[in-house]
């Protein structure tokens, strides 16, 4: 039998079958809301109120929902993560940096620091995938770039200071808003919607303490060549207007802020990792009872709350399995790309309902009996 043949029994798919890491699971109440609107928001100018209206409801819901300490600051700018490194090449780092690399997100930040001209060769600390490596304190740097959360691994590593005077920057895509975090023990904590806040891509938001907009503010007035996009300073300044310096996506924004103010209604950020922590434990468990199946990240603390990754046994092809699912309305099971395991990546965040993990995991039992029995 295909994979695409199989047809899963109706009481075991989930009533919600989308698992991406990333564009994720966007709530159906969300997208009504937006449809709600009509044109009133929709093709609208994002420098005049309706937009500046919802980009300030997301700043202020940010700011709740991490207990900002004083003097932090919410900011925004376009271009999703990716397009944030690029923005702390030129606005960020002084002279050198160290680096944590664990997967393909954690390395493709190292290397953007590499290339650059002005700056010093960085510092990297590597481990192998499905771990995470110590950071060094060192007098040698200026800024400490830590990943919380490694999308394409699944492994976890808590947010802490390695040491004083450089910067903490931590890349925490995809995990902002779902775990706890002391926000404290980092000078730029910075994600993008398309993951917790169950919204569309193309935006980045830092949440920056005060060291972190002095050095802004001091390499953007240094004779540093910094291009418009990327210079920190610009966006500091729009996001103090609850605006952009490029049009932003305003769905984005929308959508972002609707599962914001969901978050925060239900209990904030408390609530919203308990879900994601009550989803990764099912999953988890699961492969307790599935002698097929294992966890990828041996050490349960690195075990991401947010990107669940689960090696499949050689007998049963990982990718059979995705097709099956994919075939029953069951999508993005699939590994990352690049890291070229016989393996399934599910995403755990707060706006998938524990229920449905649990009915992914019998949907994944149904599919490994009939490809066994095939």
């Amino acid at each position: 039998m295909e994979p695409t043949e199989i047809v899963i029994p109706p009481e075991l798919r989930p009533a919600d079958g989308r698992f991406a890491s990333g564009p994720s699971k966007v709530r159906p109440e969300a997208l009504a809301a937006l449809l709600e609107t009509g044109g009133s928001y929709m093709g609208t100018s994002h420098r005049q109120a309706p937009v500046r209206d919802v980009v300030g409801r997301l700043r202020a819901g940010l700011r709740d929902l991490f207990s900002l300490p004083d003097g932090y600051e919410v900011v925004l700018g376009t271009g999703g993560s990716t397009a944030f490194w690029d923005a702390a090449v030129f606005g960020l780092i002084e002279d050198r940096s160290e680096h944590l690399v664990f997967g393909e997100f954690s390395s493709k930040f190292a290397k953007a620091v590499s290339m650059a001209p002005h700056l010093k060769d960085p510092v990297i600390i590597e481990s192998e995938p499905g771990t995470h490596p110590e950071a060094e304190a060192r007098d040698d740097v200026d800024v400490y770039a830590l990943t919380e959360n490694e999308t394409s691994t699944g492994v976890f590593m808590p947010v802490k200071r390695p040491g004083p005077g450089a910067l903490t920057v931590v890349d925490a895509t995809s995990s902002a808003g779902a775990t706890h975090v002391d926000i404290s023990q980092a000078d730029v904590y910075y994600f993008a919607p398309q993951k917790v806040f169950a919204s569309d891509g193309g935006l980045w938001i830092a949440i920056m303490s005060p060291d972190a907009l002095d050095r802004v503010a001091s390499l953007a007035a240094s004779d540093r060549y910094i291009p418009p996009f990327f210079n920190l300073q610009t966006a500091v300044d729009n996001s103090r207007k609850n605006q952009t310096y490029n049009t932003p996506g305003l769905a984005t924004l929308f959508l972002m802020v609707h599962q914001l103010e969901a978050v925060l209604e239900h209990g904030g950020l408390k609530w919203a990792a308990e879900r994601s922590h009550r989803n990764s434990y099912l999953l988890y468990s699961w492969t307790e009872r599935q002698p097929l199946a294992e966890p990828f990240v041996k050490d349960e603390a690195m075990r991401s709350p947010t990107v669940g990754t689960i090696d499949l046994a050689a007998e049963i092809n990982a990718e059979s399995v995705s097709q099956a699912l994919r075939a029953n309305g069951i999508v993005d099971t699939e590994p990352y790309r690049k890291l070229g395991r016989n393996q399934l990546r599910v995403a755990l965040y707060p706006a998938i309902e524990n229920g449905d993990i649990e009915l992914l995991t019998r949907s994944i039992d149904y599919v490994i009996d009939v490809l066994l029995d095939s």
